[in-house]
């Protein structure tokens, strides 16, 4: 159960706060919603109180977490399908999982793969994509830029990722 105030992620918005609750008619039948509003002032999402879950909603990373996170990234590993089709796949779940620790693991895969023989431009996309969904989070969560949270990932110049 959120409250106010609270920190949360939803896929693939990324970090809101929770601004309250609020009720609405569906075909006749009131539901409650987390109002979740987002940094940039212009967007809001509504989550179903009774199952935020399955709308993705969860709470953002602790510290503790954010720790384990990075670890993650710089030492996951994943097993990714060599097939073109299967690893797009297989990446995209992830992606859209909005799973942190996956997340991180994927772009620790992606990483090592790049340094031992480059990316081709759907993985260098995901790379990219994984790298902004973790900073944005750790960034918001640590009051930080998401440069500075790329810092302390210990996430190695990405200039040559265009």
């Amino acid at each position: 159960m959120f409250t106010s105030g609270d920190q949360v992620v939803l896929p693939p918005y990324g970090v809101g706060i929770i601004s309250g609750t609020m009720t609405r008619a569906v075909s006749g039948t009131e539901y409650k919603y987390y109002q979740v509003d987002f940094p940039n002032g212009t967007s809001r999402a509504y989550v179903p109180i009774n199952a935020p879950h399955e709308a993705g909603l969860r709470a953002a990373l602790s510290n503790e977490e954010i720790q384990a996170v990075i670890e993650r990234y710089n030492n996951g590993r994943v097993n990714l399908p060599k097939q073109w089709a299967a690893r797009h796949r297989k990446v995209t779940e992830i992606l859209t999982s909005g799973d942190p620790y996956q997340i991180a693991t994927l772009a620790g895969e992606l990483r090592r793969w790049d340094f031992e023989r480059g990316l081709p431009d759907l993985d260098r996309q995901a790379y990219r994509r994984a790298l902004k969904l973790l900073a944005g989070e750790i960034s918001a969560v640590m009051n930080t830029s998401p440069e500075e949270a790329e810092i302390l990932m210990g996430v190695d110049d990405t200039s040559n990722l265009n």
